[in-house]
């Protein structure tokens, strides 16, 4: 067994950096009082109130000359239940943060014009989402669209003279009173195929579509649907990301993810493909037909040369490797530039014509890693560091990036590509890091049932000490295929959980991405087998040391985290003494029968539960509810009636099949969540009755 301590980069970085000043005030208008109270810097102790009071930075973008960062921080005001987004400047060099847009709205998507003259963002002052612009300093600021509605997404070709943004359009129709004029009263929804919902919302005959306009004198004019009656979305469903959608350096040709299928076919493929609309011919050519799989996010060469986009394999299976393609326009070829490198890529950005950057994760860490378009030298791992690069930009030669870690949220830093220093240039949260205590993050190794090494995260409450023992959680992961990787969470926060006086165990079980295709793959089709041993393998090898309580161990997780906990609760061997699940897979046919993507039950489970393939045969024979008669311990059940991913009622035939074994059980509903929770209230609400939970039989 091999064990390693850490001191999490990011405090380092804290340490070099302490003269930064945030010069950050909340607006009153928006009553936003997130300093920290008398008693909070006294207690020093990371509770959700204080989570909750953390400045959230994102949505970086660089000036065309590298020289300013433009940057997002959202700020929740709890008694209202909402957050305010506002965006923010730094030189790239360092130096004081400015705030650019007052807190009386909402700001996102920071884009700036080719001469760095101004800015473009999406605010909500006003009716809607609508395209902003202003000086960089944040005067002369003025509305650019007035769509009726508003707008989802936008961006300006290179020239400044056009634009795309991105709309919801009825296509079909899907409620009752259009099918029948005269039953204006009438409140259905008729189907005659799937799907049916998504993620959190119901299929209303509405579809993401992608407008272009010419832009003069900073107003839009003239739109054209370049989907028009299309039933389809781009960008994809479920997260619509703008990012799918890209210029060319011309201005003259738009590139767009699209999965141009509908019902059935729609949910049991993954194969979305790149196209590309001509602004000139009004002609639209699908770049990619003959590959199967996600491709996704494409990304023009500075010369339009040759454009990158990320790709997957298989067309059944969201978690593919991640493969960084790039196509020759000239030839038509191509290239696969990631073939020998393990490891998947993402948020694709040309360095020049002849590199290119990308993030991957490696080793339950993400790192920026660089490429040559011929392919021909392996890939640069330019990067290192207990860290998770969430994205970067790049600007003549300037690269910035977001990055987190398990101890520290989002914190933007300039990043040296030719060995990888990280320098620290924004430091928003510095009175909570001043203030608040964290744990310590110890980086172990595991030996698996069948001799592999698996890495494990162990987070120990602060002010630990070795002499005593404390009780310790199980942390399993959702995805499945998910890493563990250095991540902050505002939902799963295991700084959060260690504060409370708890061990945190978080191993990098079978089916995480970072430790190569065959360690990613293992789990599809084998749910209830390997990677359930390895969870029991990093608890039971954690529980030797002697600070561990082996008499107060829970086990806790959500989605696939979920099953794991209803599962482990029939399989347990009296080892946990509380389980706590949410939004979890209790009853895999009923599962089958009710989600939505079926190419992820068909891939993981590996087929529908009537399906003879052996497979699946096992799968569903390994179904939770099939050993509830051995659950013996208290369960706590979260779960959001907006969830149609793992649909609500899974959660309800586990709470009352809990009930009806007699158990101590509790199920806590939200009404306005899906399979996450993310509305303020909502999640102190969820957070006191995790630990409360927790505390009631694992303290007491």
């Amino acid at each position: 067994m091999k064990k390693l301590t850490i001191t999490a980069i990011i405090f380092g970085c804290l340490a070099m950096s302490s003269c930064i000043s945030t010069n950050i005030k909340k607006d009153d208008n928006m009553n936003i009082k997130n300093s920290l109270t008398e008693e909070e810097k006294a207690k020093r102790i990371f509770t959700p109130e204080v989570m909750w009071k953390i400045s959230r930075v994102g949505g970086a973008s660089l000036s065309p000359d590298g020289k300013s960062v433009m940057y997002t921080i959202t700020d929740y005001n709890m008694k209202r239940n909402k957050g305010y987004t506002n965006i923010w400047s730094i030189p790239s060099q360092g130096g004081v943060p400015i705030q650019i847009t007052d807190s009386r709205s909402n700001e996102s998507s920071i884009q700036w014009s080719s001469d760095g003259g101004k800015i473009y963002f999406l605010s909500d002052r006003g009716a809607g989402a609508q395209i902003w612009c202003a000086k960089p300093d944040g005067k002369e600021m003025k509305r650019v669209s007035e769509i009726e509605g508003g707008v989802d997404g936008f961006g300006i070709n290179p020239q400044g003279d056009k634009l795309f943004y991105i709309k919801k359009v009825k296509v079909e129709n899907r409620k009752s009173s259009e099918f029948y004029p005269d039953l204006p009263k009438s409140n259905a929804r008729v189907y005659d195929d799937l799907m049916l919902r998504h993620w959190n919302y119901w299929d209303e005959g509405k579809y993401s579509h992608i407008f272009i306009a010419d832009l003069k004198n900073d107003k839009i004019g003239e739109s054209i649907d370049i989907m028009q009656g299309e039933a389809w979305d781009s960008p994809l469903a479920p997260y619509f990301d703008a990012a799918e959608i890209t210029w060319n350096n011309a201005g003259n040709k738009l590139a767009y993810t699209c999965k141009k299928m509908t019902g059935t076919e729609y949910a049991l493929s993954t194969d979305s493909d790149i196209f590309i609309y001509d602004t000139e011919s009004k002609t639209t050519v699908n770049i990619t037909e003959e590959m199967p799989g996600y491709e996704k996010y494409p990304v023009f060469s500075p010369d339009d040369s040759m454009i990158a986009f990320c790709s997957m394999e298989r067309a059944g299976n969201e978690s593919d490797k991640n493969r960084l393609f790039v196509m020759d326009f000239t030839t038509g070829e191509k290239h696969d530039l990631t073939k020998d490198f393990e490891h998947s890529a993402s948020n694709i950005i040309w360095g020049d014509n002849e590199t290119l950057y990308f993030i991957s994760p490696i080793e339950a860490t993400i790192q920026i890693c660089s490429v040559t378009r011929s392919g021909k030298e392996p890939v640069r791992i330019i990067t290192k560091g207990m860290h998770d690069i969430n994205s970067f930009v790049l600007r003549n030669g300037t690269m910035v990036a977001d990055i987190v870690s398990l101890s520290s949220p989002d914190e933007l830093f300039t990043v040296n590509t030719s060995d990888g220093t990280l320098t620290r240039l924004t430091n928003t949260n510095e009175e909570i890091y001043n203030n608040i205590k964290m744990g310590e993050v110890q980086k172990r190794w595991v030996t698996t049932t069948d001799n592999k090494q698996m890495l494990t995260w162990v987070v120990l409450p602060p002010d630990f000490d070795s002499t005593k023992k404390y009780p310790t959680l199980l942390y399993c992961q959702g995805g499945p295929q998910s890493v563990v990787s250095q991540f902050w969470s505002y939902r799963w926060n295991l700084q959060l959980m260690a504060a409370q006086g708890y061990i945190v165990v978080a191993p990098n079980r079978r089916g995480v991405p970072s430790f190569g295709q065959e360690w990613l793959d293992q789990i599809s089709g084998d749910y209830s087998g390997q990677n359930i041993k390895d969870y029991l393998s990093a608890i039971d090898d954690v529980s030797l040391e002697n600070w561990v309580d082996k008499e107060r161990l829970g086990c806790v997780g959500a989605s696939y985290g979920g099953y794991s906990v209803f599962f482990l609760a029939g399989h347990h061997q009296k080892r946990f003494k509380a389980f706590i699940a949410h939004c979890g897979m209790f009853n895999l046919e009923s599962m089958y029968g009710s989600t939505e993507e079926l190419w992820f039950p068909n891939n993981d489970l590996g087929g529908p539960y009537w399906s003879d393939n052996p497979t699946a045969k096992r799968s569903y024979a390994n179904s939770p509810h099939k050993f509830v008669q051995n659950w013996d311990t208290p369960i706590l059940i979260f779960v959001g009636e907006k969830d149609y991913r793992i649909p609500y009622t899974e959660s309800l035939q586990a709470f009352t099949a809990a009930r009806l074994r007699g158990l101590p059980s509790r199920l806590v509903i939200f009404e306005d969540e899906g399979h996450q929770v993310f509305k303020p209230q909502n999640s102190l609400l969820w957070n006191r009755e995790f630990f409360a939970w927790l505390d009631k039989y694992l303290k007491n």
